[in-house]
This record gives C-alpha cells, structure tokens and sequence, in this order.
C-alpha cells in the first residue's frame, strides 16, 4: 500500500466542493491505489455544513479515505498537502464591479499562497478554481515565492469540456472522438477554444463542420457564455461539471497525453506564442504524467491571433487591478 497523499481542499463544504470530495476519496483523482487524506478548509461560519460533509465522507467507508482534517484555520489545513484545490471563493454579486471582485479575492488568495509556501509539502501543486482563477492563482503564486512556478494552474477545463461537447453535438460523434481541442487564455467571457487545430475522428475540425459562420456565431459564444447560461437555467453556476473538470485537470497533469491529443490549463507564462511572461494564461499542454509543457508550433492564423491577444489583454488588466498584492 502507497503512503497517503495529503489533498487540501478549500470551500470544502460548497457546491463544488460537494461534488468533488467524493470523488478524491473513491479514488478518481488520483489514482484506485493511492491512499489519501483530506484536508478540509473552509471559513468558520461554513464549518457547521463542514461537519456534516465529513459525516457522509466518512458514511461512505472509502477503502483509500485514511484520515480527514476539518479546520478553518489555513497553516492546518495546508500541512503537508502535495496538492491542494482552491474551490472556495466570493461569488460577483450584482452591482459589484470586476476590480471589487478581484481586490475581495486577492485578499483571500494572498493568505493562502502564504500558507502553502509556509505548511505545504515538498512538491505541492496547485489547482485554482475559485474565480476568477488565473488572476487569483497568480496572486497566490506571487505569495509563494519559493514555490516553482510551474506547480501552479488555473482551471480552464470545464471550457474545453464544453467546447468539445459543443463541437461533438453539431457533428454527431461521440465527445471522445474530439481531440487537441485548446482553451487559450482567461476562464471568463474572452477565452478563446481554438477549433483549428482540433480534430473530429482524426480529421480537421473546420474539414467535418464545413458550416462556418457557426463557428463565430454559436459555437465560440455559447462556451464563453456556457456558465452565464447555467447560471439563468437553474439558478446556481456550475458545480458538478467544474468538480469533475478539476478532477480531468489533475489526472491530465499526472498521466502521459496521448500522442493525438493534448488538452488546456491555465499555466505560468514564460512567453509562449508571444504572451506576456508572468501572466498566469491557458495554453494547450501535454503531460509525461509528471511534468507538463506547453504545446509549441501550432501555426496561429489572423482570426486566432486576434483572439488570443483579446484574452491576453484581459489578463493584463487584471494584473493591473490587484498589482498591490503581488509582492
């Protein structure tokens, strides 16, 4: 039997984290023979709802589940994680502005940057969820200095999830015949899911969907507006499908890619494709199960170019708006 993996886990009692805690405790995150311990981080009026997660982890009787840690208190809750999932963060409310959002969260990703670096184990990696992530990962990465850069992402799966959900429906496939489809940029209402280099059973995506204005018209605003969507149909965003999206991320990032095949996280800039170093932005990557590159050489045309750019621009801008708190 394999020594457990510590799993920190943040707004462990919210939607999202319902839906994922099982999950890493059955043994869908990171493998069906690696032991794990729960670490289990919420804010104190949330630890009341806390405890009666913990009721049913523990109700469940996972063979591989070998402890779980409920506490409010960061330094604990990070202790010896080797990976640690940023859930918990504060929703935008009507009438609050981007810049309010991210200066409300900055503060909440300072402290726990500071407490991974402080109480995290030796190889720590960090997924980010809680939105806005790219912006939040990268004010938790700048809090932790001593943390490789590379260790840290932004989820942008739950996009290419959707995208090639999207893409499989117009064809009529099975979702699983569509490969090396890319989110680049932001998780918000810019990012860009290049079609272009994706493929249809082996085939070029704009060689099977041959309906082009499609593209621009449906198909690249229902992914950047797919949480927007959810959100007016059922009055709540998306919690099971960005569960299982984290779950997708890391298991990308620990298992070999497919030679076919690569797939999107938002990653530490070191100026691919001409985006500004530093920016935490999503590129299409591929993983030899224990590092992760990005995908270089794709040819980029005018149209995708000036996507790209746009989602760059974004990031910049965010940057720009919590640049106090990146020391």
């Amino acid at each position: 039997m394999k020594s457990p993996v510590h799993v920190a886990v943040t707004g462990a009692a919210g939607q999202i984290g319902y839906s994922l805690l099982f999950r890493i405790a059955s043994g869908q995150l990171l493998g069906p023979d690696q032991p794990v311990i729960l670490r289990l981080i919420e804010i104190e009026p949330g630890m009341k709802a806390l405890e009666g997660v913990v009721m049913e982890l523990q109700d469940c009787a996972f063979p591989l589940l070998k402890g779980i840690v409920p506490t409010s208190d960061l330094a604990e809750g990070f202790d010896s994680a080797s990976w640690a999932l940023l859930v918990g963060s504060v929703p935008r409310k009507a009438g609050m502005e981007r810049g309010d959002l991210l200066g409300i969260n900055g503060k909440i990703f300072t402290a726990q940057g500071k407490a991974i670096q402080d109480n995290a184990a030796s190889d720590i990696r960090t997924l980010v969820v809680g939105n806005p992530c790219n912006t939040n990962c990268l004010i938790a990465m700048n809090n932790a200095p001593d943390v490789p850069k590379d260790r840290w992402f932004a989820m942008t799966r739950l996009d290419e999830n959707r995208a090639k959900t999207q893409l499989a429906l117009k064809a009529g496939v099975d979702v699983d015949s569509v490969k090396k489809l890319a989110i680049w940029g932001n998780h918000s209402s810019t990012m860009y899911p290049n079609y272009f280099d994706a493929t249809i059973g082996g085939d070029p995506v704009p060689s099977v969907i041959t309906d082009g204005a499609w593209f621009a018209d449906s198909f690249i605003p229902t992914v950047q507006q797919r949480g927007a969507a959810i959100i007016k149909a059922r009055g709540l965003s998306s919690a099971a499908s960005a569960a299982n999206a984290a779950i997708d991320t890391v298991r990308s990032l620990t298992t070999p890619t497919a030679e076919d095949d690569f797939f999107s996280v938002a990653v530490h800039s070191n100026g691919e494709y001409g985006i500004e170093p530093g920016l935490i932005y999503s590129f299409p990557m591929r993983s030899d199960g224990s590092t992760s590159s990005v995908v270089e050489g794709l040819a980029i045309g005018d149209f995708s170019s000036e996507k790209i750019k746009a989602t760059e621009a974004e990031l910049l801008e965010e940057k720009s708006l919590v640049s106090d708190l990146l020391p």
